[in-house]
């Protein structure tokens, strides 16, 4: 079996999740991102502030990375704003999305027609059409609430979880129960990975897949308590926070990583460019090398990377 005979979802946010779609493109159709919409920083932040909507910098950033740099479309949604004033570190496709929330009747209505204009063919959903932030707890019972004090907490919280509680698309469960494979990461544990699932329907989705989920764990530490936690330490707690564990085996660029409670996928993920980044010709082995333990598989010519 091949990946270009898969239903694929992948799941998460930021900056990882739009490498793994950029990787995944030429699946257009037969992908499906799921994507975070918890963040309140940056330009998305100032516009959750300035009017209750969901957070569109992670959706704009998955949108762009299914179409070629260089093209106007891709340098028109990535283009930010100088300068001190009101437009000043705005982002263009942020405050395009933005204005389309206000006047389409959902979300996803946007997405389309943002999708009809940069020619992607690859559906891309947001986790939820209803404003949320996380909530992250101490042990002790105090709370922190949005995703960058969560980021920024000196230890692991003990729990996290979405205020106000919100269901997600029908369309992100329909991907889910209909994928072959499901990915999950890389990006930050705490606010990419871990939102979409504390969405019940998504969570519920998950627990009763037929597919196979892999999770792609990050090349480098990241800048949050997760770091100090194990591949084991984060499956628990991820287990604890939504009552499964919603994982069949991991890929890990460090090859000391070891699970005594999933498969582990050790391969060389790492650009050349950018050592944190996850090298796209790299990831799509790993993803074929995983997929082995479960099918036959024919050998991937890795050009479809490209």
């Amino acid at each position: 079996m091949q990946l270009k005979k898969l239903n694929i979802v992948a799941i998460g946010g930021g900056h990882g999740l739009g490498r793994v779609l950029s990787t995944l493109s030429f699946m257009q159709g037969q992908l499906t991102g799921i994507v975070a919409t918890t963040d309140n920083g940056g330009s998305t932040g100032r516009l959750r502030k300035r009017s209750s909507s969901i957070a569109w910098g992670d959706l704009r950033n998955c949108l762009t990375q299914l179409v070629d740099e260089n093209s106007v479309g891709s340098q028109l949604f990535n283009f930010r704003f100088d300068g001190q004033d009101e437009l000043g570190g705005h982002n263009l496709g942020n405050l395009i999305l933005y204005g389309l929330g206000q006047i389409q009747s959902r979300p996803i209505d946007s997405i389309k027609l943002v999708r009809r204009i940069l020619r992607v063919k690859t559906p891309v959903l947001p986790m939820s059409e209803s404003p949320t932030d996380l909530m992250a707890f101490y042990p002790e019972g105090r709370c922190k609430v949005g995703e960058l004090s969560v980021d920024d907490m000196p230890i692991m919280p003990k729990n996290l979880m979405l205020a106000p509680l919100v269901k997600s698309p029908e369309q992100c469960v329909e991907a889910i129960n209909k994928a072959d494979l499901i990915i999950l990461g890389p990006g930050s544990f705490l606010t990419s990975v871990v939102p979409p699932l504390l969405v019940r329907d998504i969570a519920n989705a998950l627990k009763n897949r037929r597919g196979h989920c892999a999770f792609v764990e990050n090349i480098v530490a990241e800048n949050s308590p997760a770091a100090a936690l194990t591949l084991d330490e984060k499956f628990d707690w991820i287990k604890e926070n939504i009552g499964c564990l919603p994982i069949d085996s991991a890929i890990c660029h460090d090859q000391n990583t070891t699970s005594e409670r999933v498969r582990v996928i050790h391969h060389d993920l790492a650009c050349e460019d950018v050592k944190h980044h996850h090298d796209k010709a790299k990831l799509i082995e790993a993803l074929h090398k995983c997929l082995e333990g479960i099918n036959p598989v024919t050998p991937l010519k890795l050009a479809n990377a490209n």
